[in-house]
């Protein structure tokens, strides 16, 4: 009987693991059944923006925290597929920072050429995960929201990709309950043009803290203070963009700060992280960690030590994103196949070990993009997929950092050469401050 193999999420991660069983089967070899549940009603994950914030008109929890105008924060050419280049997509070369409806176009062109989409069950999130020993099985329950049936199937193997941005970590500051004004965290802010006008306060330092705080001095915020609680984030901003130690409480609308001083503001915008959150997974498959470069319990970044037959993609801390989550599909997939050989349960955790070691040392962004590049180059040595130049990409994360430090509001004007092809990227016909219409249309315009 034909092996099954359960996918959960059909975003950036999930697609990966999609095409990866695609292109083995391209190849000639003989590939198991592949059903991959989706909660929304498209694929691309987090890239398929919604305007809902909350619940879905199912009552489900609201997965997208993209929100309008939102550009790339790192160029795209670091986050290129070796397997399908944008200029395969494009047909031409494009300029380095695309805007979100660009990416998620980029996203579903792979895996639409691949013609993998009748493998996905959409609106179908994923209730209960369990394993049973004796079986040797998984039992993965279902819930076909159109048509509002569950079901129960079983699967040899499970593929966990659902991501670990969409459960915010929402903490509280004494005085929020009585605020005179807009408490919201960053997985439901969808439009910086709400706030024109308005005194901003961001909690957080993050790359969110540092986005969000961007786009709304870009669409007209009166003025942005943002508190960290480590250190500052320390760009160059513009003059009405402070930094504040952490805020101690509100009252009314004054924000009272660590080192005494004060802000009336509008809005507080909680840019405080999300939550690694498995519930529908029993308690003996659940991952539990940190958003850090080397969650442990996984062999290569991806097996469940606990238990083999379970992987996890995408878990990481990420500065490597698609290209890595490729990496880890066409490796997944290859312990599925039986090409790669696991070893004992031993030595699976002490590979994990000396990761882990070597992550306690990182000390700043420079180091965290080699030790991830080391890590991805390591996976893409085990499989066929397509071999690139980490070096190179890891050079152009330092000339972007590079660019941040020099001009945060510009950074993004910027154009870099692609790993892939070669060819050098465009720059946008719009600088990125002037550029207010973030459509794929607007964006792929000529001058």
């Amino acid at each position: 009987m034909k092996k099954r193999v359960a996918v959960i999420g059909a975003g950036p991660s999930g697609t990966a693991v999609l095409r990866a069983f695609q292109s083995a089967a391209a190849k000639g070899a003989e590939i198991p059944e592949v059903v991959c549940f989706e909660k929304q009603e498209d694929w691309g994950g987090l890239w398929n923006y919604t305007w809902r914030t909350g619940l879905d008109e199912y009552g489900e929890p609201v997965h997208g925290s993209m929100y309008r105008y939102l550009w790339s924060n790192g160029p795209k050419e670091c986050l290129e597929f070796a397997d399908y280049t944008f200029e395969e997509h494009f047909g031409r070369p494009i300029a380095s920072y695309p805007p979100r409806a660009v990416l998620w176009d980029y996203i579903k062109g792979r895996v639409e050429k691949a013609g993998v989409k009748n493998w996905v069950r959409f609106r179908t999130p994923v209730r209960h995960v369990t394993y049973d020993e004796k079986s040797g099985k998984f039992t993965v329950e279902a819930h076909d929201l159109v048509n509002d049936k569950v079901s129960r199937e079983e699967f040899d193997h499970v593929i966990v990709a659902s991501g670990h941005f969409s459960v915010p970590n929402v903490p509280e500051f004494p005085g929020f309950r009585t605020f005179n004004g807009r408490v919201l965290h960053s997985h439901d802010f969808r439009d910086a043009v709400e706030f024109k006008g308005k005194d901003i306060l961001i909690i957080g330092r993050s790359y969110s803290a540092e986005d969000v705080g961007s786009q709304c001095y870009k669409y007209g915020a009166k003025s942005i203070t943002s508190s960290y609680r480590s250190k500052p984030m320390g760009f160059k901003w513009p003059a009405n963009w402070e930094e504040r130690p952490l805020l101690q409480q509100v009252e009314n609308k004054t924000a009272y700060f660590k080192d005494g001083s004060t802000k009336e503001v509008d809005a507080i915008i909680l840019c405080t992280g999300y939550l690694h959150h498995f519930p529908f997974l029993d308690d003996k498959l659940r991952l539990k960690t940190a958003n850090r470069m080397w969650p442990t319990g996984l062999y290569r970044g991806v097996v469940w030590e606990d238990n083999p037959k379970l992987h996890f993609i995408g878990m990481q801390d990420q500065f490597y994103t698609f290209n890595m989550f490729d990496a880890q599909a066409w490796y997944a997939r290859d312990v599925v196949l039986g090409r790669q050989k696991l070893p004992s349960r031993a030595e699976m955790e002490k590979h994990s070990a000396a990761w882990r070691a070597r992550e306690e040392t990182l000390e700043d962004a420079e180091q965290m993009i080699w030790f991830q590049g080391d890590y991805v180059k390591e996976l893409i040595e085990l499989t066929d997929y397509p071999s690139f130049d980490i070096e190179t990409v890891n050079k152009t994360f330092m000339e972007w950092e590079h660019h941040k430090q020099e001009d945060i509001m510009g950074f993004r004007n910027n154009s870099y050469r692609s790993i892939m092809t070669g060819n050098m990227s465009p720059k946008h016909h719009t600088p990125w401050l002037q550029a207010m219409d973030d459509s794929l249309e607007s964006y792929l315009k000529a001058k």
